[in-house]
C-alpha cells in the first residue's frame, strides 16, 4: 500500500522486554505499538478475523476486549503531512465516508457490534468487558471506504487473540524491531513444514521481516514486492519446538509513512493460528467508553453462565441460561432509558447496568451411588445425559416442569438398572439417583499348599474389582483347627480398579484342612486348602536270649479324616502273645478298626488292650497292621514311640 511522510512520535511500549536476535552481541529492544489494520478497498482480505477461545474453566471471567484507535483519525494524515501521535490512518478519498465495524460473535450468535466512523483523535474504547460462556468466539473487523484504519486490540489474561491470516501497519516513525505475532510450534510438528507468507511489503528497501526461533536464532524472511506474496518454508526439527516470534522493521530507505502488510501461517497447506494483539495506551489517556453489565439473581448473586449482548451502539440485552426468567433492569451508573427487564438503552460513556433474573420454576437433581453389600456409597463425577445435555454427578439443573429421562453412563465392574424418568415439579426439585451395583472378586491363595507338619505357609486373600471408584471393605480369614497365626486375621481398607485389597498372613499348618476368606460388606466367601505331608514314623527292635528277634516300624500319614497309622512287625522265630505297644497321642485320640496282613499260616487275629495291640501267635515273617487315627493334637505330636513285648 502507498505510504506517506510524517513526524516522529513517542513510541508506546508493547512490554516485550529485550531479545537476542541471531548472533548479534547486543540486544535489540522492541518497542512501539505495531497496529493491526483494516483496509477498506483493494485488499485480499475483505475483513480481519481474530479468534478467542474460552475454556470451561475460564468461562465467566472478564474478557476486557479493548481497542485503541478504532476510528479513522482524519488528523492522522492530512494535507500531505502526518499529525501528532501518527498511527497510520489514511483516507485516500476525502470526499467519501469511511466506516469500520467490529463484530464479536460466538456459539449463541451476536455478542457485540460497534461501528466507528471518522474523527480527529486516537481514543481507547471498550468493545466488550464482560464474561463469556465456554466456546469459540470470533471478532471480525471490516472497513467500508477508500482508506485504511490502523488499530490495536487486547484482551485480559488468560485469553488470547489468535489468527492465521492478519494485516499489520508498519510505520516509518518506528524504525525498531516490532513484534507482529507469536507462534507456538509443538513437538507434533517435528519433520513437518510450516510456512510464513507476507504480502505487499513493497520490496527490500521498505522493511525487513524475520522470525526468531526458540533460543534466539534469527530466520530472515523474504520481503514481498508490491502487490505480491513471498513464501518462506521451515522444516521443523526437535530444537525448534517452542515459541517463535515474527518481527518487522521499517528501514531508513523507506519512501512511505505507513505500509500495510498481510501475514499468513500454514502447516502444510492448512492455516495455523498465531497470537496477535496487545497494547499499552499512551500515558494520561483514559478509556473513552466502557459498559459494565451485571446479571444477578434476586439475592444479588451473579448468575452462572449469564452474559450480555450489545445491539448496535446503545442497546444492551442479557443473555441468560436456559430457563431463567427476567425480573428487572436498572442503570447503576451512566445515563439512558430502561425499556424492559431485558433491554436498556444507554448513552455512550461510562455505564454500569444491572439485570435481575430469577431461576426457573423447577430443578432436577441427579446423583449416583454404588450399592456395595448393605452400603450405598455416593459417587461424584459420573457422566449422564438429560434434556440433551451431558453432565456429571451430583448435578442440579434448572428445567421447566415435566418428566425427563436420565441416561446413565456405564461404569466398569458394575451393573445398573435404567432409572425412572425424573419428575420436575412446579417450584420444586425432582431427584433421580443412579444406582450402580458393584461386582467384586475374592480369591484365597496358600503358598506353599503342600508342606510338612506344622510348617508355615502364607495365606493371601485378595479382593478385586474393575469399579473405578474407591470401595471400603474388610477382609477376614477363618482358620480351621490345627492352623494358627500370630498375625491379625482381618484388615480394613479401600480397593478399586487397579488397586486390590490384600490380606497376607503367615499361618502354621499342623493338619490338612481348608481356610476361609470373607469380604465384607459384600458377603463374599471363598476357601483355600493346604495339605500336610506324612508326619513321619518310628521303629524299635527287640531280641531275647535263645535267638528270637523282632523289629517293629511305625509310620503315620495324613488323611482327609485324620491319620492312617501303619505298624510293620518282622520276626525271625515263632512267638506267643506278642504285644505291640502303640501309645495313643493324647486323651482325645481314637483308634479305628484294625486291619492285619501276614503269613497265611499265622494267627492274624489281633485285639486291642489299652495302648497295646496283642497278636496271640506269630511265626517267622512280616506282619502289617493298619488303623485310622483321629486326634486333636498338632501333627508334630501325632507320632508316638512304639515298643515290643512277649
Amino acid at each position: 500500500m502507498p505510504r506517506l511522510p510524517s513526524r516522529r512520535v513517542a513510541s508506546f511500549s508493547l512490554l516485550l522486554g529485550t531479545m537476542l536476535l541471531g548472533a548479534a552481541p547486543a540486544h535489540a529492544q522492541t518497542g512501539g505499538i505495531l497496529p493491526l489494520v483494516s483496509v477498506g478497498q483493494k485488499w485480499p482480505q475483505a475483513q480481519e478475523t481474530y479468534v478467542i477461545q474460552v475454556s470451561a474453566q475460564d468461562a465467566g471471567k472478564p474478557l476486557n476486549l479493548e481497542v485503541y484507535s478504532p476510528t479513522l483519525n482524519l488528523a492522522d494524515y492530512a494535507d500531505g503531512r502526518r499529525g501528532e501521535g501518527y498511527f497510520g490512518d489514511e483516507l485516500y478519498k476525502t470526499n467519501e465516508p469511511f466506516e469500520s465495524t467490529f463484530t464479536l460473535s460466538g456459539p449463541g450468535g451476536l455478542v457485540a457490534e460497534r461501528r466507528y466512523g471518522a474523527n480527529r483523535a486516537h481514543t481507547w474504547e471498550s468493545l466488550f468487558a464482560g464474561g463469556l460462556s465456554a466456546g469459540t468466539y470470533t471478532l471480525k473487523v471490516s472497513s467500508r471506504g477508500d482508506g485504511k484504519n490502523s488499530f490495536a486490540l487486547r484482551v485480559s489474561a488468560p485469553f488470547n487473540l489468535e489468527t492465521s491470516d492478519f494485516s499489520v501497519n508498519a510505520r516509518d516513525t518506528e524504525q525498531a524491531p516490532l513484534l507482529a505475532a507469536r507462534l507456538n510450534v509443538p513437538a507434533s510438528w517435528v519433520s513437518k513444514t510450516f510456512s510464513v507468507l507476507n504480502y505487499d511489503l513493497d520490496g527490500p528497501r521498505e522493511a525487513e521481516t524475520w522470525l526468531v526461533r526458540p533460543g534466539g536464532a534469527r530466520v530472515n524472511l523474504t520481503p514481498s514486492d508490491n502487490g505480491r506474496t513471498a513464501t518462506d518454508r521451515v522444516t521443523v526439527t526437535a530444537d525448534m519446538v517452542g515459541e517463535w516470534q515474527l518481527f518487522i522493521r521499517v528501514l531508513p530507505t523507506t519512501r512511505q509513512y505507513s505500509n500495510a502488510v498481510r501475514y499468513s501461517f500454514r502447516l502444510g497447506d492448512q492455516p495455523t493460528p498465531a497470537r496477535v494483539g496487545g497494547f499499552t495506551p499512551p500515558e494520561n489517556l483514559k478509556i473513552a467508553n466502557q459498559l459494565l453489565v451485571d446479571v444477578v439473581d434476586p439475592q444479588g448473586r451473579p448468575v452462572p453462565g449469564a452474559s450480555y449482548a450489545l445491539i448496535g451502539e446503545t442497546v444492551v440485552r442479557p443473555v441468560l441460561p436456559s430457563g431463567y426468567v427476567p425480573v428487572s433492569s436498572s442503570i447503576i451508573q451512566g445515563t439512558g432509558n430502561i425499556v424492559s427487564p431485558t433491554e436498556v438503552r444507554y448513552q455512550p460513556g461510562f455505564n454500569k447496568i444491572r439485570f435481575v433474573v430469577r431461576p426457573p420454576e423447577g430443578q432436577l437433581t441427579v446423583d449416583a451411588v454404588a450399592v456395595f453389600g448393605d452400603q450405598r456409597l455416593p459417587l461424584t463425577g459420573v457422566s449422564f445425559e438429560v434434556a440433551g445435555r451431558t453432565l456429571t454427578t451430583p448435578a442440579t439443573l434448572p428445567l421447566a416442569p415435566g418428566d425427563y429421562p436420565v441416561k446413565p453412563s456405564a461404569l466398569p465392574g458394575s451393573t445398573f438398572v435404567q432409572p425412572l424418568p425424573g419428575r420436575v415439579p412446579d417450584a420444586g426439585t425432582g431427584r433421580v439417583t443412579l444406582e450402580y451395583r458393584v461386582q467384586t472378586e475374592l480369591t484365597l491363595a496358600t503358598s506353599p499348599d503342600v508342606l510338612s507338619a506344622c510348617d508355615v505357609t502364607q495365606l493371601t486373600a485378595t479382593a478385586k474389582t474393575a469399579f473405578p471408584f474407591r470401595l471400603p471393605g474388610r477382609l477376614k480369614l477363618n482358620l480351621p483347627t490345627g492352623w494358627t497365626s500370630d498375625y491379625p486375621l482381618e484388615i480394613p481398607g479401600e480397593f478399586m480398579q487397579g488397586q486390590p485389597l490384600r490380606l497376607k498372613v503367615p499361618v502354621r499348618v499342623c493338619r490338612s484342612d481348608t481356610a476361609e476368606a470373607v469380604l465384607d460388606p459384600a458377603g463374599l466367601r471363598t476357601t483355600g486348602q493346604a495339605r500336610v505331608r506324612s508326619p513321619g514314623g518310628a521303629n524299635v527292635t527287640r531280641s531275647v536270649q535263645g535267638g528270637a528277634r523282632a523289629n517293629l516300624a511305625k509310620s503315620v500319614e495324613a488323611s482327609p479324616q485324620g491319620y492312617i497309622v501303619t505298624l510293620v512287625l518282622t520276626v525271625d522265630g515263632t512267638l506267643e502273645n506278642v504285644r505291640l505297644i502303640d501309645p495313643l497321642p493324647g486323651a482325645s485320640a481314637r483308634r479305628g478298626a484294625l486291619s492285619v496282613q501276614g503269613p497265611s499260616l499265622a494267627n492274624l487275629n489281633a485285639r486291642a488292650d489299652g495302648d497295646a495291640i496283642v497278636l496271640s501267635r506269630v511265626i517267622p515273617g512280616t506282619y502289617s497292621l493298619t488303623y485310622p487315627l483321629t486326634t486333636d493334637v498338632p501333627a508334630d505330636q501325632v507320632v508316638t514311640a512304639p515298643d515290643l513285648d512277649w
